[in-house]
C-alpha cells in the first residue's frame, strides 16, 4: 500500500511538472516564431509631453547617489521632466538625498523629496502617494538599484501616441553580472523572463506584466485600473492584470535596456525570490478567478493560468525532493523506472535545457560554457524549491508579511576592495532543512552509484548540489556577517558622506 500510495504521488507531480515543463517548450518554439515581430511607435510627438519619474526609495545608502545622478543625465528638455523621491528611510539615507539634491540643483533638474511620514502600504502606498503630488499624463518607475541610460525617456515616451497603449516595459541589464556565480546564474534566470517569457506573451497577444521598475505608464491607465494596491507583495503584477482586463494594451521592448544591480549572497537572493514567488500566488487568488470568468480569449485565459500558477511547481519540486529515493518499494524494475523517471526528464528537465540553451545563446554566451551553465541553473532551481514553496504556502494560507526590500551595496565589478556592508537579510531556520537535504541527498547520491542505478543518479546528484549550493551559501552569509568583506566593493565612507 504504501509503495502505491508513493507511486500515485509521484505520478501527480510528474504530471504537474510535465505540464510545466511543456508550457516552456511551447515558450521556447514561440519565441523562435514570434521574436522579429519588431513594433514600432505609431508615430512621433509633435510636442514631448512632461514626465514625471518616481523613485521609490528605503534604506538606500549606497546607490541612491548613482540613481539621482542617472536623473541629472537623462536625455530630456527640463521644463517637461519632474523627479520624485519617495523616501520611507529609516537609516542615513535621507540625510545622503538631502546633501546630494544641493550639489544636483545646478544642473536644472526639478526633483520632489517626499517624505510620507510612515511606510503604509510600502512600495505601492508611496507610488499611490506620489501620483496624488503630480500633474503629469505620464509617470516612470526606476527602483534604486537601477540605473537608467540617459535617452530611455525618448526611446520609450513615442509608443503612447497609440491611445490603447498604457504601459512599456523595458528590458533589465546587469551591472554586476560577472561579479560571482551566483550572479551569472541569477543574469541568465532573468533573461529567460525579461527576453523570452515577456516577448513570447507580449507578441503572441498574452498579458504580460510590469516589472516594478524600468518602465513608463500612462496615469490614465493606472488609475482606471483601480491605482497601486498594496494587498499583495508584487504590486507590479496585481495592477498589469488589472490594467490589461480594463482594455489597456503594453508594450515590451526588448532592445531597450536598463542596467541594474543583482543581489551578490544567497539570502538577498532568496528574500527576493520568497516576496515574488509569494505575491504572485497572492495575485493568482486575487485576479484568477476574475480572468476565467471574464469574456476575455481562451488562449489569453490559458497564459494567465500558467503565468500566475507557476510558482506553484517549486511545491512539486519540494515535494519530489521528499518522495524521490533510489529503491522504493523493494525492486521496481527497469520499466518502472522509465515510466517514472523519463516523463520528467523529457518534459521538466529537458525543457529546462531547451529553454535556457536558447537564452544563453540569445545573450551570445559561448556554447562550450553551457556545460556548466545548465546544470548549475537546474540546481539552483531545485535548491530554491523550499525557499519558494514555503513563500507559496504562505499566500495560499493567508499568511501575512511585510514588504522585504533586497539589501543593495553599490556593486559593479571590482571584488579586491574591503567595504562595510550594512544591509543583510533576515535569518531563516530553512537553510537547515537545506543543509539537511543536501546530506540526505548525498547519501543517495552514493547508494545509487553502489547499486549502479545510473537513470537515477543524474537526479540525486543535481538534488544534492542544489540544496548544497543553497544551503552552504546560505550558511556562509549568516555564520559570518562580515564574509562578503574580501568580495564586495562599495566607496568609501569619507566620499560617501556618511
Amino acid at each position: 500500500m504504501l509503495g502505491l500510495l508513493w507511486y500515485a504521488l509521484y505520478g501527480f507531480i510528474v504530471i504537474g511538472l510535465s505540464i510545466y515543463g511543456a508550457h516552456r517548450i511551447w515558450m521556447v518554439v514561440t519565441y523562435l516564431r514570434v521574436k522579429s515581430k519588431y513594433q514600432c511607435p505609431a508615430e512621433q510627438f509633435k510636442t514631448l509631453p512632461k514626465v514625471t519619474v518616481q523613485l521609490p526609495v528605503y534604506n538606500e545608502r549606497y546607490v541612491v547617489k548613482r540613481l539621482l545622478r542617472a536623473m541629472v543625465d537623462l536625455d530630456y528638455p527640463k521644463d517637461l521632466l519632474e523627479v520624485q523621491i519617495l523616501d520611507d528611510s529609516t537609516d542615513d539615507t535621507t540625510e545622503i538625498i538631502a546633501r546630494e539634491l544641493k550639489i544636483l540643483k545646478p544642473h536644472g533638474v526639478r526633483m520632489h523629496h517626499i517624505r510620507r511620514g510612515s511606510r503604509e502600504g510600502f512600495k505601492a502606498g508611496a507610488l499611490q502617494y506620489g501620483m496624488q503630488h503630480m500633474d503629469s499624463e505620464y509617470v516612470a518607475i526606476f527602483d534604486a538599484d537601477f540605473v537608467p541610460p540617459a535617452g530611455i525617456l525618448k526611446e520609450t515616451i513615442h509608443y503612447f501616441t497609440d491611445e490603447t497603449v498604457g504601459m512599456i516595459q523595458t528590458r533589465w541589464g546587469h551591472i554586476n553580472r560577472e561579479f560571482n556565480l551566483l550572479t551569472r546564474v541569477q543574469a541568465i534566470l532573468l533573461d529567460g523572463h525579461l527576453i523570452v517569457e515577456q516577448t513570447v506573451r507580449n507578441r503572441s497577444g498574452r498579458f504580460f506584466n510590469f516589472n516594478g521598475t524600468a518602465g513608463v505608464w500612462r496615469r490614465q491607465c493606472i488609475e482606471d485600473a483601480g491605482g497601486w494596491e498594496h494587498d499583495t507583495l508584487t504590486e507590479d503584477l496585481d495592477l498589469s492584470y488589472r490594467a490589461q482586463m480594463a482594455g489597456w494594451n503594453f508594450v515590451f521592448l526588448p532592445g531597450v535596456v536598463t542596467p541594474a544591480e543583482l543581489p551578490v549572497e544567497m539570502n538577498a537572493f532568496k528574500t527576493q525570490q520568497h516576496r515574488w514567488a509569494k505575491g504572485a500566488v497572492q495575485t493568482c487568488k486575487k485576479l484568477l478567478p476574475r480572468i476565467i470568468k471574464s469574456r476575455l480569449p481562451l488562449m489569453t485565459k490559458v497564459e494567465a493560468v500558467f503565468h500566475l500558477t507557476s510558482n506553484f511547481a517549486y511545491v512539486l519540486l519540494a515535494l519530489m525532493a521528499f518522495l524521490i529515493v533510489p529503491d522504493p518499494a523493494g525492486n521496481p524494475g527497469l520499466t518502472a523506472l522509465l515510466v517514472i523517471h523519463l516523463p520528467v526528464f523529457t518534459l521538466a528537465s529537458l525543457s529546462v535545457i531547451l529553454f535556457y540553451s536558447l537564452v544563453l545563446r540569445e545573450v551570445g554566451i559561448h556554447w562550450a560554457r553551457w556545460v556548466i551553465y545548465l546544470p548549475m541553473l537546474i540546481s539552483v532551481g531545485i535548491g530554491l524549491s523550499l525557499n519558494n514553496a514555503k513563500a507559496v504556502l504562505e499566500a495560499l494560507f493567508n499568511q501575512t508579511s511585510e514588504f522585504t526590500r533586497t539589501p543593495k551595496h553599490g556593486i559593479e565589478k571590482a571584488r579586491n576592495k574591503q567595504a562595510l556592508v550594512v544591509y543583510f537579510s533576515a535569518r531563516s531556520w530553512l537553510v537547515l532543512l537545506e543543509l539537511a537535504m543536501f546530506i540526505h541527498f548525498g547519501i543517495y547520491t552514493y547508494t545509487a552509484l553502489k547499486m549502479q542505478l545510473w537513470l537515477s543518479l543524474p537526479f540525486f546528484v543535481l538534488f544534492c548540489f542544489g540544496f548544497g549550493y543553497t544551503a552552504l551559501l546560505s550558511l556562509g552569509v549568516d555564520r559570518w556577517g562580515d564574509a562578503l568583506v574580501c568580495r564586495i566593493k562599495t566607496r568609501d565612507l569619507a566620499t560617501d558622506g556618511i
